[in-house]
């Protein structure tokens, strides 16, 4: 087979073979397709799509690029949560070690950031010495110690992935159903789940802007995911605003410990957390009902026991003993960190949360380039959120950057991107519909 011609094939809107993927994928795991090659196929199948049979054999052929796991030594259910993305979002942070109080294993393999959204990977590489990238031993001993390990891609778990993964973010084939869909479980199913829960985030925020482009991809991810043997459901959630009070890497991970330890615990955060640590407890059998599962959820927050794990788990991958006790003494900080205040006094009513995780990005908190060095101490913290009151004393948010021309540019654009009404609007559920 040529790489060409399959690429020609799926150009001229024609169904590849199973054959034919298979042979793609073990060329990009061995370097015998180049990188322009799998840009160019990512891209004819960004605009062309594939059906679900080609879906799958894409999935299962870049599952199989490398290691699938197995995990016959724990004596619980193997699960997991992935997003498809958003501004704000670090729901992972908080759920592995509160799953794992509640009795699962959580072996999250996550990724780094994908366009406009930050990446589970950059907040940890935040922590002083958390490895990312531990030998499969070493992940296998964290998950089975100490019942949640989250970490990359590493040694030979779906290898294929994690080149598609860095190409498509700087080639414009990122919000694409067969490739999110492809990507999100090689991984997943790479680290041998018997359950997993997909947050698919909708709005101007996400990746799958409208309710029926979510739905599509919700129903890609479970049909896909259940045929191969993991139970899964789907979760829509709201992402036409930032989730949470911080954005940024290591502004993110400070209100996740402050969230486990049970402090200034955002709302709309909570409910989503709350949502899909629920569902997982349900189909792994953790649980009897929703209400069960949730006061078991509250109980691992309330009694510090999902802190705990939490904590372990940053020991356990050779972070700081004591990061939990003191996270601030370990993260890093910006030069400058100052408010920025609304144009004019009112009600927050809508905010271009795609702009405002580009606007990270420009702090250099983003990457531009798949090599790029983050910027791990700058963002945003204390959000605002819709519905909220500002004015020439209550901010749009707190900026944290390098420089007095990155604070202002920041600022001119948060001014821009947050509109502010004098009509306060209603609020609105963040859990939209579930699907399984």
């Amino acid at each position: 087979m040529l790489p060409q011609e399959i690429i020609r094939k799926k150009r001229n809107h024609q169904k590849l073979s199973s054959s034919e993927i298979d042979f793609f994928i073990r060329g990009v795991t061995n370097g015998t397709i180049v990188d322009a090659q799998t840009a160019a196929l990512t891209m004819a199948v960004f605009l062309n799509g594939m059906d679900t049979e080609e879906t799958a054999a894409l999935t299962m052929a870049m599952r199989d690029s490398g290691d699938v796991l197995s995990w016959p030594e724990l004596d619980g259910p193997v699960v997991d949560k992935h997003s498809s993305g958003g501004v704000g979002d670090k729901v992972s942070l908080m759920l592995a070690p509160m799953l794992a109080a509640c009795g699962a294993y959580v072996p999250m393999i996550s990724g780094r950031g994908l366009g406009h959204t930050g990446g589970t990977l950059d907040k940890f590489d935040s922590i002083p010495g958390y490895q990312t990238s531990p030998s499969n031993n070493l992940f296998r001993q964290v998950v089975k110690e100490v019942g949640c390990a989250i970490i990359g891609q590493t040694g030979n778990l779906a290898p294929a992935d994690k080149k598609i993964y860095a190409l498509r973010d700087v080639c414009a084939t990122v919000e694409s159903i067969e490739l999110i869909t492809a990507s999100i479980l090689s991984k997943k199913l790479a680290a041998g789940l018997d359950c997993l829960v997909m947050d698919l985030k909708c709005g101007n925020g996400a990746f799958m802007e409208s309710l029926e482009d979510g739905r599509n991809l919700a129903r890609s991810i479970v049909n896909v995911a259940n045929a191969a043997g993991t139970k899964t459901r789907a979760v829509l959630t709201d992402m036409n605003q930032v989730l949470g009070h911080n954005v940024g890497n290591a502004l993110e991970v400070s209100e996740a410990v402050a969230y486990l330890k049970g402090e200034n615990i955002d709302p709309r955060l909570h409910q989503i957390t709350l949502e899909l640590c629920a569902e997982l407890l349900l189909i792994s059998h953790l649980a009897t009902d929703i209400e069960t599962a949730k006061a078991k959820l509250q109980k691992s927050i309330d009694k510090g026991y999902a802190i705990e794990k939490f904590a372990a788990m940053v020991t356990a991958l050779c972070g700081p003993a004591d990061f939990c006790d003191n996270p601030d003494k370990y993260l890093p900080h910006a030069a400058i960190v100052a408010p920025v205040y609304p144009t004019q006094k009112g009600y927050v009513s809508h905010m271009d949360t795609r702009g405002i995780g580009l606007s990270i990005i420009e702090l250099k908190g983003g990457r531009t380039t798949p090599e790029q060095k983050l910027d791990y101490a700058t963002g945003y913290s204390n959000f605002c959120q819709i519905g909220q009151y500002v004015d020439n004393q209550t901010p749009l948010a707190v900026i944290h950057a390098q420089s007095k021309e990155e604070f202002e540019h920041a600022a001119q654009s948060l001014q821009q991107l947050i509109k502010v009404t004098d009509k306060q609007p209603s609020n609105s559920s963040p859990i939209i519909e579930k699907i399984s």
